[in-house]
């Protein structure tokens, strides 16, 4: 019976407050373009934005609780968060940003989190781009 081997290298307390720091920031930066949305197309926009918003600080929540869980206290940081000026290439561009973060979490559960919070990223852009 062949088994994968997971090369598992040792992840940083401030590498994993930074992402996790990241998550949220990303977050509060969908809400501030929520409150500044406008125009044509807005109200889709506006309820696509509050169901990611929700869908994903609840899937932070339990990447946060299961990191804290598995490695003990993290120093989260959070970062300035401004307000996207392209919401499109804004959440893209931070799907790619999650993606390349993956190896901070090695168990097979906290993937299983991390492909949950890229769905829903996912599923922000669907709404954005083809539900006006």
């Amino acid at each position: 019976m062949e088994t994968k081997e997971k090369k598992v290298t040792k992840v940083s307390n401030k590498e994993l407050g930074t992402f996790i720091g990241e998550l949220f920031s990303f977050n509060s930066s969908l809400k501030l373009y929520h409150w500044h949305v406008t125009g044509e197309g807005s109200y889709a926009q506006h309820m696509a934005l509050d169901q990611a918003i929700g869908d994903l600080l609840d899937i932070i929540d339990r990447i946060t609780e299961t990191t804290y869980a598995l490695v003990g206290d993290i120093d989260i940081v959070i970062p300035e968060t401004k307000n996207p000026k392209n919401i499109v290439k804004h959440a893209s561009d931070f799907y790619t940003y999650v993606n390349k973060q993956r190896d901070l979490f090695p168990e097979d559960f906290s993937q299983s989190i991390i492909d949950d919070y890229q769905e829903a990223i996912q599923q922000l852009l669907y709404r954005l781009v083809r539900l006006k």
